[in-house]
């Protein structure tokens, strides 16, 4: 039984990319999951992705790049102010300007740049670097 999906995903790409593959399949598909994934690729983190519709829930199909050594979901989900940013960086992130944190804010999924950039907060989901 699966209890985070977004977990689940986000362990699915770290193994798909230390193993060295190219693709990974993850499944169940959500609303969520497709907008990190797009964050990712934004950021350049993986070249691809793609819904696949089977009848059930859906698979997205990932295509690799080989950029990503860690990435994994924030539990629990901090709330965080646009000035608290810098102490999750160094808490989550290895150095400064080296990686990605995502977040929900009322303005969609953003990456924490982005979310400087635009003056909002909002609740951590997931780091990448």
């Amino acid at each position: 039984m699966q209890h985070d999906p977004l977990n689940d995903a986000m362990v699915r790409i770290r193994n798909a990319e230390l193993s060295g593959k190219r693709k990974c399949l993850i499944r169940p598909s959500s609303k969520l999951i497709a907008r990190v994934l797009k964050v990712m690729q934004e950021n350049r983190f993986i070249r691809k992705f793609e819904y696949i519709e089977d009848g059930k829930s859906g698979i997205f199909e990932v295509e690799l790049n080989g950029n990503i050594n860690n990435c994994g979901v924030i539990k629990p989900r901090f709330s965080v102010k646009r000035v608290n940013l810098e102490k999750y960086e160094s808490r989550f992130l290895p150095a400064q300007n080296f990686g990605v944190l995502i977040l929900t804010t009322t303005e969609g999924v953003l990456s924490h740049s982005k979310a400087k950039e635009l003056g909002v907060g909002g609740k951590l989901l997931a780091f990448v670097y």
